[in-house]
């Protein structure tokens, strides 16, 4: 195979352990060894192996003169674990392929220098479009601070969330819900308001999803905004409050790095207003509840004119089962250089 298909076989192997690794990372390394074999590696949960430490205790010896194939920088400072830079040189690796340069500014640029300098021939830059896409969240954290928030949202076509006596099981059909597990167990972290907890009681947690690793848990850590009730099914989370972009400052501090937001109403309009949304996951289900009292998909004021309307750029469209799934971003050139502080109490 060539530098690029190495390279897509690495990126699989770190999409595999997205949601993982935080705050760390997910990353993918495919070793070749000089015999034309290869190995694989890939993060694993804080404190583990990095990916590059991975596929060089999966080789064992024989790993001179191979070629590492990864989806990130290689690391060269000490952390948790060793730099990942002295292990590959150590191990008599010639040829390092990197698909992008790592953000982080106790990297940014040094692990390629420390190979180059150690004699490995250092090539850059193959897949680096698809390792962006990928690391999208990580890339978010270490450069703001804060976590990459994408917003679930599901709906009937008239953007309904609920009936008026409140019941909304089930808007979507069973692929859409098997799907919103799979998107959960992406994110490391996820969130709602105490009042879908009093309302709903979720257990918010990762069911008939598989884990890359044997004996690790994909539930994300949860989150409250406001008080949780005694007994609640999402026990044990985190009670959170104060503005909302000091929350995300408070959740990037504490190593979160990809937030799922799965509030009601409220909360979803919130984050919306304040411009804090980097991602919407919108379930749309071929439904109609045909009348004005049932609850919207976001609460509170909205544009009040045509040229007030938010606009975003569709990514994706999917579908599942007689469902779809729409992946909308912001526009970049519309989205406010720093959101706006919301405050929670109104959310509680």
């Amino acid at each position: 195979m060539d530098d690029q298909s190495y390279m897509e076989q690495a990126l699989r192997l770190a999409a595999s352990v997205e949601g993982l690794t935080a705050p760390n990372p997910w990353v993918g390394c495919v070793l070749v060894l000089a015999d034309g074999s290869f190995v694989e590696g890939r993060t694993h949960p804080v404190g583990g192996p990095h990916a590059e430490a991975d596929a060089l205790a999966r080789a064992g010896a024989g790993t001179k003169g191979a070629t590492a194939y990864v989806t990130l920088e290689p690391c060269n400072h000490h952390g948790r674990t060793p730099p990942c830079t002295d292990a590959l040189v150590g191990a008599g690796v010639s040829r390092v392929v990197v698909a992008m340069a790592d953000p982080d500014p106790q990297v940014a640029g040094r692990g390629i220098a420390a190979l180059r300098a150690a004699g490995v021939d250092v090539v850059t830059g193959v897949g680096e479009a698809a390792a962006h896409d990928l690391l999208s969240p990580y890339v978010r954290h270490r450069t703001t601070g804060r976590p990459s928030v994408t917003l679930k949202l599901a709906s009937t076509l008239d953007g309904r969330t609920a009936a008026p006596d409140a019941t909304s099981r089930w808007i979507t059909g069973p692929e859409a819900r098997a799907d919103v597990h799979r998107l959960r167990a992406r994110c490391d972290g996820i969130l709602v308001g105490a009042g879908t907890v009093r309302a709903d009681d979720p257990e918010l947690s990762v069911r008939d999803v598989e884990s890359p690793l044997p004996g690790v848990s994909l539930d994300p850590r949860r989150f409250v905004l406001g008080p949780i009730p005694d007994g609640a099914r999402i026990l044990p989370a985190d009670e959170l409050s104060g503005p909302l972009a000091e929350v995300l400052d408070d959740l990037g501090g504490r190593g979160v790095v990809h937030l799922l937001v799965e509030g009601g109403p409220a909360v979803a309009g919130a984050f919306h207003r304040a411009g804090l949304v980097d991602h919407y996951a919108v379930y749309l289900a071929p439904a109609l509840f045909g009348g004005d009292d049932a609850k919207p998909l976001m609460s509170g004021p909205g544009a009040a004119t045509i040229a007030d309307l938010w606009r975003g750029r569709l990514v994706d469209v999917t579908r599942l089962g007689d469902d779809v799934r729409l992946d909308i971003e912001p526009d970049p050139a519309r989205r406010p250089a720093d959101p706006s502080r919301q405050p929670l109490e109104a959310l509680t």
